[in-house]
């Protein structure tokens, strides 16, 4: 699955991409980013009402693919040290990742999926993740 979301990105492959969620609606599909401290310090000299975790509308897992097809750089999230908890039915697949555009890391962090087992197989219900980029601290 993390596979088939990192490659479908690079393909800007919409169909498998939205195949991996449990619903093709944003609003059914749990998308919340954390700026890590350094980096909303930096957000706020520009924007003093910026929050840590702020619901922005337009971000999601379809603005994510929709970005990627409309790019024409390539755009890669690579993931590392993947970790999955699961009974079965529902599971958690934890992660570091980062992500590229045009090769350039532009972001990374820790992400986190929420997955369910459907009839249709293992589907994304939820995904939360921190941002850190170059105004944060270096990695420990």
């Amino acid at each position: 699955m993390v596979e088939s979301f990192r490659t479908s990105l690079i393909n800007k492959d919409k169909p498998t991409y939205l195949g991996l969620f449990f619903s093709d609606k944003p609003q059914d599909i749990g998308w919340q980013f954390v700026s890590e401290d350094v980096r909303l310090q930096d957000i706020r000299k520009a924007k003093p009402d910026a929050i840590k975790a702020r619901k922005i509308p337009a971000n999601s897992f379809i603005a994510l693919i929709d970005g990627a097809v409309a790019s024409p750089k390539p755009r890669e999230e690579k993931f590392f040290n993947t970790k999955i908890e699961t009974d079965g039915d529902v599971a958690l697949v934890s992660f570091d990742y980062s992500l590229h555009d045009d090769g350039l890391k532009t972001n990374w962090g820790k992400e986190m999926w929420q997955l369910i087992r459907t009839e249709q197989g293992w589907k994304i219900f939820s995904v939360i993740y921190s941002v850190r980029d170059e105004r944060s601290p270096a990695a420990e």
